[in-house]
């Protein structure tokens, strides 16, 4: 009875001592993002289930405009001592953030620092090599990409006559096809996203060309363009005669041409692989898919389709105990069940091949035709130095430029190579003032 009572007086000792001491409550980490409608509810429920998957950390994600204004934010912070433990960078501005060298807390080096298993050999080389430094460690963590794939309207293919189960998969074959449907009454032949990343980056690196010198930027910032070569100069001219015709009809920059191709006036439209789901939400006909065309005279295509879309970075100068949740964060994006629902609920890429393999066992690409080609694009040859990615600085405003001349090119103003001969005298302008600005100097 003696041992009893004693055994007794200790669980209710440690009863009043739990109830006096509360639980530590979870440490909060703040998460910056420009993911807004249906993109950020899927955010916020993945950021939901890490949080319920363990009590020690709450990531809690805060919209905050698009990604010039996310960034922009977070540089304002930082300045205050106010900045986010992980903020959302699209991936023209990589080059920016790789030279905020005091700002960034690297991937590679946290999950380190964490004793977090972390191998960059688990991710997919098209996507991480885009967001490594000269010796291939991680720098941010890759978090939404996609790739330009095409898209047609299969019952305006059947009305002209063509084969709605084969796509075009050749510029030539592109413009011949698009003359047909042209023929046939259609306003627009095929129309396209976002001018420079698809007719510009993604065609020299789907043709295994530079888009700059110094590895497209990677070694070096003092890397120039070289977007004027023959094969741009080519395409772009064509674009530019088709364009009279309505063969290849401008849409304007952005995503401006989507809402052309899903009401119907145009039958082709290359864009995001991520805009699948909007795409197929917002069209009353049957949708195909095909690879992003390639010129076949161009002796290395295809090679491999490179990404868009953005990383997360972690800045610097957060306590400690952030970090570590942090990294654990990352490791719980890294599995193969959590990438592939992120990847079958947005449209974006998988970022590890084993994300791909079980959604491809659980047969979401067999009931959802074309879903898998953007894995096959960047997946198509291991990336080389011209098809890795890019890392120039001040890209976005460089993007504005290539943009302004391709439009002077397409509405006749100018010739392919004037205008591609300026985009490159224009652009290198703003890449020496990056590089005179840079850290180094």
């Amino acid at each position: 009875m003696t041992s009893a009572w004693r055994l007794l007086q200790v669980v209710a000792a440690a009863a009043v001592l739990a109830w006096n001491c509360p639980a530590r409550a979870a440490t909060d980490i703040a998460l910056w993002h420009a993911m807004s409608g249906e993109l950020g509810r899927q955010l916020e429920k993945l950021v939901s289930d890490f949080n319920a998957s363990q009590p020690d950390y709450r990531i809690v994600p805060s919209y905050k405009g698009n990604y010039t204004e996310t960034v922009t934010a977070a540089i304002f912070a930082f300045r205050s001592r106010s900045q986010p433990a992980i903020v959302q960078v699209n991936e023209v501005a990589t080059a920016t953030m790789t030279a905020a060298k005091g700002a960034i807390y690297p991937v590679f080096t946290l999950m380190r620092d964490e004793n977090e298993p972390f191998s960059l050999a688990d991710y997919l080389p098209a996507v991480s090599g885009y967001y490594t430094d000269a010796a291939g460690n991680l720098l941010s963590f890759p978090f939404n990409s996609s790739t330009p794939i095409l898209y047609y309207n299969k019952t305006m293919f059947r009305d002209a006559g063509l084969d709605p189960e084969k796509p075009p998969q050749t510029w030539p074959e592109l413009g011949v096809v698009a003359k047909r449907l042209r023929d046939r009454g259609v306003a627009c032949g095929f129309t396209t996203s976002w001018p420079s990343w698809i007719h510009i980056e993604n065609l020299s690196a789907f043709h295994n060309l530079p888009l700059a010198t110094r590895a497209n930027g990677f070694a070096g910032l003092d890397a120039e363009l070289t977007i004027n070569n023959p094969v741009v100069v080519h395409h772009v001219a064509r674009l530019a005669e088709w364009q009279k015709s309505k063969v290849f009809d401008y849409s304007g920059r952005g995503q401006s041409a989507e809402p052309r191709f899903q009401n119907g006036e145009c039958g082709i439209f290359i864009g995001s692989s991520a805009t699948r789901a909007d795409i197929r939400a917002n069209s009353k006909f049957e949708i195909g898919y095909g690879i992003m065309p390639y010129w076949p005279d161009v002796r290395d295509a295809p090679q491999n389709s490179i990404i868009g879309g953005a990383t997360l970075w972690v800045l610097r100068d957060r306590p400690r105990e952030e970090y570590k949740g942090v990294a654990r964060f990352f490791s719980y994006l890294s599995q193969p069940g959590v990438q592939a629902a992120w990847h079958q609920n947005t449209g974006y890429l998988p970022i590890t091949r084993a994300a791909f393999e079980l959604t491809r066992a659980q047969g979401f690409y067999d009931r959802n035709p074309g879903s898998a080609i953007s894995f096959e694009e960047i997946t198509l040859h291991p990336p080389t130095e011209n098809s890795k990615g890019i890392r120039l600085g001040s890209f976005v405003l460089i993007r504005g430029v290539i943009e302004d001349e391709l439009e002077q090119a397409f509405a006749g103003q100018k010739g392919a190579q004037a205008a591609l001969d300026s985009a490159v005298e224009r652009g290198n302008k703003l890449l020496r003032q990056f590089e005179r600005a840079g850290p180094d100097r």
